[in-house]
């Protein structure tokens, strides 16, 4: 409804009445018009009616949704049924070009202008979380580990001879599988043992460094969020050296945006030394489906040249599923749900601490992770580590998701490289161990169910170990007892 229409209302219905549909029509509009002017995620968030007018009004602006339409086309956005067109807001046409995934579309304004609008309000959601000079960021319909291979492709254009990536380890598949893909080969740096804490030996990167020569190398490859007791790499020491070896260093910050120790640490690894892009998910950080990532950096030209080297037309649901979620929450939204997390850390750091006292173990002590906890299961372990890997089955047949159980020895060969010790981000972590995390949109009930029945299994366990020992009493029933 435009003005003119509003007055040809005026004769049909009472003037008042019309005005006030007016009024409240323009309070949407005004909405709307905030988010075209200035591009940043609204202060609070929008009502559900305003984000479907928001959606209808762009989807009217794409060809296939023309009254009058006649396509003679391969892809004139054509859809077989009804409820696939209702489920995507018949935005039929995706986003980019066949050159560009950032490209307008002219069959496709609405789409054209989502996208756009899209990479605008991420961007400043992620300086809002601590990248303050992030200067450029896209939405890529891949999740993290294709999209980390995208970066990996685009560097290859600029160091043609480089054959390595130095990589500090991670026991995480797909960032390791993204370099293969990129058809580089990685250079494992093992972490080093600093109380419980896995760090970044910076003097083993060095030494890699000088040993294959910088010309050789791609980029160094870090890593912020990951499993405790890895605990962030160096950034500012691992940005500080590449800049030192002009070498491009490329960040995997998988789940590190809702965390703003990982987001300090990218912000100044930009300001003193090195870091061309850093990678982060959608799901894991804004709660929307699987499927999408961000790549952002602090040279706007790199992240253009990036975005120009994905092949094709991409799909447009991530950055749709991302635009609803922040227009929902509003940034005050998502800065209270980034302050749940961080409580909701403590009481699971607290819980963890006091259920593992009570079974005679540990929380393990890593204060460099921000986000996720461990606790030692050294008297579950026994020759074989049953009892270990046991535990992790018991946990998710009783709906505890997403909890590790981290046995030792285990060994995992992907794509021709061994790894020993696998999970455990080590060759040989001193003992087992359970992790769990503090993501963002956890609870305390999250928390109370997932320690009472973590703590059922471990009493079934203990019951069960005791039915093995020897009635009477030796140094073996000892042993059992402790789990040595």
């Amino acid at each position: 409804m435009n003005s003119e229409n509003f007055s040809l209302s005026e004769k049909i219905v009472s003037l008042s009445y019309i005005r006030q549909g007016s009024e409240a029509r323009r309070s949407h509009e005004q909405l709307l018009r905030q988010l075209l002017d200035q591009g940043k995620c609204p202060e609070q968030g929008w009502s559900e009616s305003t984000i479907e007018l928001f959606l209808n009004e762009l989807a009217l602006m794409d060809s296939n949704n023309f009254l009058s339409n006649c396509g003679v086309g391969e892809r004139e956005g054509r859809v077989a049924s009804s409820l696939v067109a209702r489920r995507h807001y018949r935005l039929i046409h995706g986003i980019g070009r066949s050159g560009d995934i950032a490209a307008v579309q002219p069959k496709a304004a609405g789409s054209s202008l989502l996208n756009k609008l899209t990479n605008s309000v991420v961007l400043d959601i992620l300086r809002l979380s601590g990248a303050r000079s992030a200067s450029s960021c896209f939405v890529v319909p891949m999740a993290t580990g294709m999209s980390l291979t995208l970066c990996f492709l685009t560097l290859r254009h600029r160091r043609p001879k480089a054959r390595y990536i130095i990589w500090p380890r991670i026991d995480q598949k797909s960032c390791f599988k993204a370099m293969i893909t990129a058809g580089y080969e990685p250079v494992v740096v093992e972490n080093v043992l600093e109380g419980d804490e896995l760090r970044t030996d910076l003097e083993a990167v060095e030494r890699k460094i000088e040993e294959l020569g910088a010309e050789n190398i791609l980029c160094v490859h870090s890593t912020t969020s990951c499993f405790a007791p890895r605990v962030p790499d160096r950034l500012e020491e691992l940005a500080t050296l590449c800049a030192k070896h002009d070498l491009p260093h490329i960040v995997n910050n998988a789940y590190g945006v809702q965390s703003s120790k990982c987001m300090h640490l990218i912000q100044q690894g930009s300001r003193v030394g090195r870091i061309d892009a850093f990678v982060q998910s959608l799901d894991k950080n804004f709660m929307v489906p699987v499927g999408g990532a961000i790549i952002a950096g602090f040279d706007e030209a790199f992240i253009q040249e990036i975005s120009k080297m994905y092949p094709g037309r991409a799909s447009a649901s991530p950055s749709l599923d991302v635009l609803i979620t922040l227009l929902t929450l509003g940034a005050s939204g998502y800065k209270r749900l980034l302050s749940e997390r961080k409580e909701m850390y403590s009481v699971l750091a607290q819980e963890l601490k006091g259920l593992a006292s009570a079974h005679g173990e540990r929380l393990l002590q890593t204060p460099h992770n921000p986000i996720s906890l461990a606790m030692s299961l050294s008297g579950f372990q026994g020759d074989d580590d049953k009892a270990v890997t046991q535990l992790g089955s018991m946990l998710f047949t009783r709906q505890v998701s997403g909890a590790r159980v981290i046995p030792l020895g285990k060994e995992q060969t992907i794509a021709g490289h061994t790894f020993r010790g696998f999970m455990s981000h080590s060759e040989a972590y001193p003992c087992p161990y359970l992790n769990a995390a503090s993501a963002v949109g956890i609870t305390r009930d999250d928390v109370t169910l997932c320690i009472k029945r973590l703590d059922k299994c471990l009493k079934t366990l203990k019951k069960e170990a005791a039915k093995n020992c020897p009635a009477e009493p030796s140094q073996n029933q000892d042993d059992c007892a402790t789990g040595e």
